[in-house]
């Protein structure tokens, strides 16, 4: 039998949707700390009208999952990212190594 190739990416995307909402429920997600942001001392930088497309390992509790997001503001050394889970709208810092930006033509 052979793969459904036409469908797959959707497919693909629907199992990794059901797995982020399951570990979401592991516990809260976790963000960088204000004494690791340093907001006092280093620039922000917010995107008025955010569309840039990141994958970004997070944590919900002790479980780490690489989710799809969209980065909304940035500092030298971290990254905000916005994603949904569960239905909802969740926000968190991650540190820049730890987001990728994803190809728009992919």
């Amino acid at each position: 039998m052979g793969s459904n190739r036409r469908y797959a990416q959707r497919v693909d995307a629907g199992i990794d949707t059901k797995i982020l909402d399951r570990v979401s429920g592991d516990g809260p997600l976790q963000s960088l700390t204000p004494a690791e942001l340093a907001l006092d001392r280093e620039p922000l930088t917010i995107d008025p009208s955010p569309s840039r497309r990141v994958r970004a390992w997070v944590r919900f509790g002790d479980t780490p999952i690489r989710v799809e997001a969209v980065a909304c503001r940035w500092t030298a050394q971290a990254v905000g990212i916005e994603f949904e889970a569960a239905g909802k709208r969740v926000r968190c810092w991650v540190w820049q190594g730890a987001a990728e930006e994803v190809d728009a033509r992919a």
